[in-house]
């Protein structure tokens, strides 16, 4: 190798370290979204959280150290129409006079390829904590990294739509729970 090729070799290398050499700890709100989709009545419907907030120390060539809490205002939902976010917050779905926030928790993160992770922890609704497990993956956009990922919540494990609601022939048991957060270095 001549010495062109080591100097061009050892920059890159040091670009690429460069690169993350911090790891995000900031969540930037603007640039980030939490959205659901399920199905009533057999139609597709999609909605979306406008009030969220996170704690995350996330290096991804050091996923196994990294640690994340996410926590969702419920009365902030947008489920298309006035009518349908005024009945999800009452105590028979959400009961957010209650429970205020959904929370999860990353217990662990687990890189399954390259910019690829698993992540695993506890998601608390209404009162009820399952764990969970999904897919992430990170894209590097200069400084900051956009973590996108989803997984399907039964809404029976969290008692979300009693009473009338228990039954899944109107509203669907399966809620597809999407993010992608844009997470920075912070300051």
């Amino acid at each position: 190798m001549n010495l062109l090729n080591k100097t061009l070799a050892l920059a890159l290398t040091a670009l690429a370290l460069q690169s993350h050499a911090a790891p995000y700890q900031a969540i930037v709100p603007t640039k980030s979204s939490v959205t659901f989709s399920y199905k009533q009545m057999g139609v597709a419907i999609d909605g979306r959280f406008k009030k969220f907030a996170a704690q995350v120390n996330f290096d991804p060539a050091k996923a196994d150290a990294a640690k994340a809490s996410f926590e969702v205002e419920l009365a902030s939902v947008d489920a298309g129409s006035s009518e349908a976010d005024d009945e999800v917050v009452t105590k028979s779905w959400f009961n957010a006079a209650a429970f205020p926030k959904a929370t999860f928790v990353a217990k662990q993160f687990k890189q399954t390829a390259p910019n690829q992770y698993e992540v695993s922890g506890t998601l608390s609704i209404k009162g009820q904590t399952r764990d969970v497990k999904f897919p992430m993956k990170h894209t590097a956009q200069g400084k900051d990294g956009v973590l996108t990922g989803g997984f399907t919540l039964k809404r029976g494990d969290f008692n979300i739509g009693e009473g009338m609601w228990a039954k899944f022939d109107v509203v669907a048991n399966d809620i597809q729970v999407n993010f992608s957060l844009t997470a920075s270095q912070g300051k």
